[in-house]
């Protein structure tokens, strides 16, 4: 997550508009003793950093903390457990950290160079199936230069390792509670963050307090937050308006937020904040599957899936179609498959299965996950049926699991189509092509192309100015176009809906679309 003019989109975040009234309320978060309450659908699969490559980031960012982070305003990553990092050589083959002084762990433990090391080296030797690891394929060695020094050496150019170091998955943990073997999974984390997690319930509750020996770059404007776990967003909304939480994040629906933009009784007190989304829905198909590895039957879904329609009936302007696995405001982006497939067309369809041998209705399975994306995945799946089934090519069976065992699902291949979200873990091109690709992709189905993987994206990784690699990406997507091994669906926004005296909204949200807690406070009456 790092360098770039490209940042800017998933970096800025937009207006702050009230629903209803305008009470008294000052701006100020300097109260003590504040406590907000937060909900979500987003809940965390793993507590430790070695296995996150997922929305368990949303906690993480919380709890632990990395060598370089975004904060609040930045596009690119700045100094967080580190004093300062930077590439030591033209080739950004090495870049060196300089810790700060006197740093800990929460359960007392030394933040040292060899802390780091061993933080950084366990994502690797555990090598978590679906996790962070695949991350780190230009990290060659980590090198220790005292107790403050360490060298990161990259086996070949990386201008983006600043980037990957600063998402929540590069989380430093205390060497004695965490095995190198092993995932912790005893609900606890030992960090060196902004809040100490007190208390975890899983799909429940996380109970937050302020970590009194937290030197970073966090201003917490509250002392303790409670996350509360929704399995469906209309319970979230209910509860934000029965004052039982005071702002939720990730999973309000297209309807919900249309609702509460709406002037009306029943949301007095309540604002919401939008923010630009760089975050994208894509189907991706299976090679092991006998319909799904057919490129005909692929390219027939192509030609077929109405996205126009999708977003309308959907997600009603909370989304737009996508036509590119790198969204609108990220360098790289295009058009590409409008260009290549056009409006929906039933008859190319038709003439393209034809032509290879497929004269019946394809029979498929399409999964997706039930409590990770929000609660519009379902009918947005029910809207794809509906299309490739009204074009007669088709016979689609629908099937939900809970993210856990949806994810642990499609990482062993057991899954032909699939629906996967991607928040991104940089703002950058590279982070919507490279981890689709490649031999451990985060799709989990092995997708290779010697092209993307040996020759566009190591090219693309020597640009420091990273709003210069356009012409590589572009490259790599004519290429996703033709395969259709993943077919992009919609790009969408990000809504903080919270009550009339939360303020921080329009700051919580850093480029990586994470929820930063500390930003939020109870504005203090006149």
């Amino acid at each position: 997550m790092f360098y770039r003019a490209s940042l800017q989109a998933a970096a800025a975040l937009a207006s702050l508009s009230l629903l209803a009234g305008c009470g008294l309320l000052s701006d100020s978060g300097s109260e003590t003793n504040q406590k907000i309450t937060v909900g979500t659908t987003s809940s965390p699969s793993t507590l430790d950093p070695a296995a996150a490559w997922d929305g368990s980031w949303e906690l993480m960012r919380n709890v632990y903390q990395t060598l370089v982070s975004f904060p609040t305003g930045s596009t690119s990553p700045e100094p967080d457990a580190a004093q300062e990092c930077k590439f030591t050589d033209a080739t950004s083959m090495a870049y060196r950290c300089t810790l700060k002084k006197n740093l800990t762990f929460s359960n007392g433990e030394k933040l040292d160079a060899e802390a780091v090391k061993y933080s950084i080296d366990r994502i690797v030797d555990i090598h978590f199936k679906g996790g962070p690891a695949g991350m780190l394929g230009s990290l060659d060695r980590i090198e220790t230069k005292g107790e403050d020094t360490v060298v990161f050496h990259l086996n070949k150019s990386d201008a983006t390792f600043p980037f990957i170091l600063a998402t929540p998955a590069m989380s430093l943990v205390a060497p004695g509670d965490y095995r190198k073997d092993k995932i912790r999974d005893d609900g606890k984390v030992t960090g060196s963050g902004p809040y100490l997690l007190e208390s975890y319930e899983g799909q429940k509750t996380a109970e937050l307090k302020k970590n009194p020996d937290y030197k970073g770059f966090a201003n917490r404007k509250n002392d303790a937050v409670t996350i509360r776990y929704f399995e469906k967003s209309a319970d979230m909304v209910s509860a934000l308006k029965a004052d039982e939480i005071d702002a939720t994040y990730r999973g309000l629906t297209a309807e919900e937020v249309v609702s509460l933009e709406d002037n009306k009784d029943d949301n007095t007190g309540l604002q919401i904040v939008e923010s630009t989304g760089a975050d994208i829905r894509f189907l991706v198909f299976n090679p092991k599957d006998p319909a799904a590895a057919n490129p005909a039957v692929r390219k027939a879904i192509a030609h077929v899936v109405d996205r126009d329609a999708l977003v309308e009936k959907v997600y009603r302007g909370t989304a737009e179609p996508l036509y590119s696995m790198i969204p609108k405001g990220i360098a790289g982006h295009t058009t590409s498959f409008f260009d290549t497939y056009g409006d929906p067309d039933v008859k190319k369809a038709k003439s393209i299965l034809s032509e290879a041998g497929v004269t019946e209705p394809v029979k498929m399975t399409f999964w997706y996950t039930t409590d990770r994306y929000g609660s519009a995945t379902e009918p947005e799946f029910e809207e794809l049926k509906r299309q490739l089934e009204e074009s007669g090519l088709f016979k689609i069976t629908l099937r939900g699991e809970p993210w856990q065992t949806f994810q642990e699902g499609f990482n062993k291949g057991e899954y032909p189509v699939f629906g996967r979200g991607w928040f991104p873990d940089f703002p950058d091109p590279d982070n919507f092509v490279a981890p689709f690709v490649g031999q451990e992709p985060v799709t989990g189905s092995p997708y290779i192309n010697k092209e993307i993987t040996q020759q566009l994206i190591p090219a693309s990784r020597q640009e420091s100015d990273r709003g210069a690699v356009s012409k590589q990406f572009e490259r790599a997507q004519e290429i996703l176009v033709d395969d259709v091994r993943l077919l992009p669906l919609w790009q969408g926004k990000l809504y903080v809906a919270a009550g009339e005296d939360i303020g921080g909204g329009e700051r919580a949200l850093d480029p990586q679309t994470v929820m930063q807690m500390w930003e939020l406070y109870r504005k203090a009456s006149w």
